[in-house]
């Protein structure tokens, strides 16, 4: 366990069963969400095979179990799955066939202290969280909670700039402050790629590859972390991806 257990984010609570539920069937409504859902779960299977394909890996945060189909696809992966919401892992519980639940340990945690021992599982499956994170200081906490708890590798998600999605966003945020309503319903954030990166090395992992989403679609890019190690395989990878130069 950390010390980041007072760290709690302004949306967390809202999640209650209603939520939970009109989080399940969101990415299936609509043709523009079933392609979003769809390129999000090729993300995630590259992000997975580029980890090695990890035997044990945490879903946090698991929300209602949308990548979990795609996580069980290794048949020998053992899926821890932990989320702050007790009515997310109930509707992930309840939406899932029973054969893969029973394949999965869920528990209820937050990120920012997440109750597992250190170094507990070979990779730390992280989507749809950061990008609610404003604070610099909480990206740093969160990462270095990840860093803690992972082994080996972390696969995040998050928006970053240089690409439509965050233009789209940063536009409406300038409208809402020329309007005085800044921060109106924010709870997503835009940050630059060199800030992210430069988090991710002071919490003590090495970027290794990225997948951007798409120029036009959210959400912005899928991350391949691995703990930073001063090994010349890691190196090697690093250089291939073109993320160190020799």
């Amino acid at each position: 366990m950390s010390e980041n257990n007072t760290i709690e984010l302004d949306f967390s609570s809202k999640y209650d069963q209603q939520h939970a539920q009109q989080y399940l069937v969101k990415h299936q409504d609509g043709l523009a969400r079933r392609l979003s859902n769809w390129r999000d779960m090729q993300l995630a299977r590259k992000a997975l095979k580029d980890a090695g394909e990890p035997g044990l890996v945490l879903d946090l945060p698991c929300g209602a179990g949308r990548f979990r189909p795609v996580l069980a696809e290794a048949p020998q992966r053992t899926i821890l799955a932990a989320d702050y919401s007790s009515d997310m892992l109930e509707t992930a519980r309840n939406a899932q066939p029973p054969e893969l639940v029973a394949r999965v340990k869920m528990f209820q945690t937050s990120a920012f202290d997440i109750d597992l021992g250190d170094n507990a599982v070979d990779s730390i499956f992280c989507m749809r969280l950061i990008h609610h994170v404003a604070s610099a200081e909480h990206r740093l906490a969160l990462l270095r909670e990840c860093a803690r708890v992972t082994r080996d590798t972390l696969i995040i998600s998050l928006w970053v700039d240089g690409n439509f999605k965050a233009w789209k966003r940063r536009r409406l945020e300038a409208h809402r402050s020329a309007h005085g309503r800044p921060g109106q319903n924010q709870n997503r954030f835009v940050v630059a790629r060199s800030a992210i990166e430069a988090e991710f090395r002071e919490a003590g992992f090495s970027l290794v590859n990225r997948h951007d989403f798409c120029l036009v679609m959210p959400c912005g890019a899928s991350m391949y972390c691995e703990k930073t190690r001063c090994d010349s395989d890691r190196s090697h990878n690093c250089r291939q991806n073109g993320l160190l130069t020799p």
